[in-house]
């Protein structure tokens, strides 16, 4: 009987939910850029570099993202206000009540005014580092002991964005909540690269990142970056790398049509921009604006030459996922786009709908995150 109730124990055990304890300060953790950092006591005062990053803090601070927030860059206000906008229907006075540094990735920012709110950490992008460091930003809040802690969602997405949900988790005591969205995530990345990774022919894909924002000019993309580093994730040859040295650049017309892509995607959001020709996607855009916005972009000159483009197969997705906490959900689109007949039963939105609902306390709202032109 001693065996059976013991026997009996262990598995009512392994049926209870896995537990993880809170961390214990001080702490020494390693970021994105391999630095170790100790930290003494748990931060209540943070600085972000990327207002992005809000969503990151929405998953682990999930009844207040903007509750250790001391400063941050409001840069959601440009590039996708909807956002923004829903964001303050719940936590408008925290926002009113937190300086917009206007930090950027050219390191301008005014560092004594962030010294001032007394913040115990600055976490920052990691593909800012060079020009924090060159504008003396690193230097001088070294001095004040302030801490910069680097996370990483574009440099590479896929690797990194986990790490970095998980290390935020370890230093802000939220390591349950970090796990449970990097279980997920990594369960919808599987479910892709199980499929994709059996594929040997893999299609070309040319990605054209924040297309007509500025405009009817062609065509800037990423590497093996952000979008770049997506479509390779997603199983596709990504057309990008094959042409430019850095994180991003612009590919000629003429390049992007010789190559044949077999698919192009556009990225796009409600740019406050006059000149900004793009198709909207995100928060309260409408499938009749989407097209819309497809169609100014192929009525470019040289466009209908793009041979995807001819062959009916031209897609948009929301801009900001290439470096962005939910890129998994970006990442799902790519693969409905390139390979629309493995994934025909996968359905992105909702994937949205689940990390929303189950992992943060964000409003809920109707939004387009992805679609394909209407020829």
């Amino acid at each position: 009987m001693k065996n059976k109730y013991h026997l009996l124990a262990i598995s009512v055990l392994a049926l209870l939910p896995f537990t993880i304890s809170a961390t214990t300060y001080p702490v020494t953790v390693t970021d994105a850029d391999g630095q170790k950092i100790t930290l003494k006591h748990e931060p209540k005062r943070v600085v972000l570099q990327d207002g992005r990053d809000i969503l990151t803090l929405a998953l682990l601070d999930r009844s207040n993202p903007f509750e250790r927030v001391v400063a941050w860059n409001n840069n959601l206000k440009k590039s996708d206000p909807q956002t923004v906008a829903l964001l303050e229907q719940k936590w408008k006075s925290n926002i009113n009540a937190i300086p917009d540094m206007g930090f950027n990735d050219k390191g301008e920012v005014n560092t004594e005014q962030v010294i001032a709110q007394k913040p115990d950490v600055l976490i920052a992008q990691l593909r800012a580092k060079p020009a924090l460091e060159g504008s003396g930003v690193v230097s001088r809040l070294k001095d004040a002991n302030i801490p910069i802690i680097y996370i990483d969602t574009f440099l590479e997405p896929i690797k990194n964005t986990k790490e970095s949900v998980d290390l935020l988790g370890v230093i802000l005591n939220k390591e349950s909540e970090a796990k449970a969205y990097t279980d997920f995530y990594q369960q919808h990345l599987s479910n892709i690269q199980s499929k994709t990774q059996l594929i040997k022919q893999k299609p070309r894909v040319f990605v054209e990142a924040k297309a007509g924002a500025n405009g009817d000019s062609c065509c800037f993309t990423h590497n093996n970056a952000g979008w770049g580093g997506l479509v390779q994730a997603a199983g596709g040859d990504n057309i990008g790398s094959h042409f430019l040295p850095g994180a991003s650049g612009v590919v000629s017309l003429e390049q992007v049509i010789s190559t044949n892509p077999d698919v192009y995607i556009v990225t796009g959001s409600r740019w406050v921009n006059k000149n900004s020709i793009a198709a909207p996607f995100g928060y309260g855009v409408t499938n009749k604006e989407v097209q819309e916005g497809f169609n100014r972009l192929k009525s470019r000159i040289g466009f209908s030459q793009i041979s995807a483009v001819e062959n009916n197969r031209l897609y948009g997705v929301y801009h900001n996922f290439y470096n962005h906490p939910y890129n998994i959900v970006g990442l799902e689109y790519l693969a409905t786009f390139i390979y629309p007949e493995q994934f025909s039963e996968l359905k992105p939105e909702d994937t949205y709908k689940e990390i929303i609902q189950k992992y943060t306390t964000l409003p809920s709202a109707e939004a387009i995150w992805g679609a394909k032109a209407v020829k």
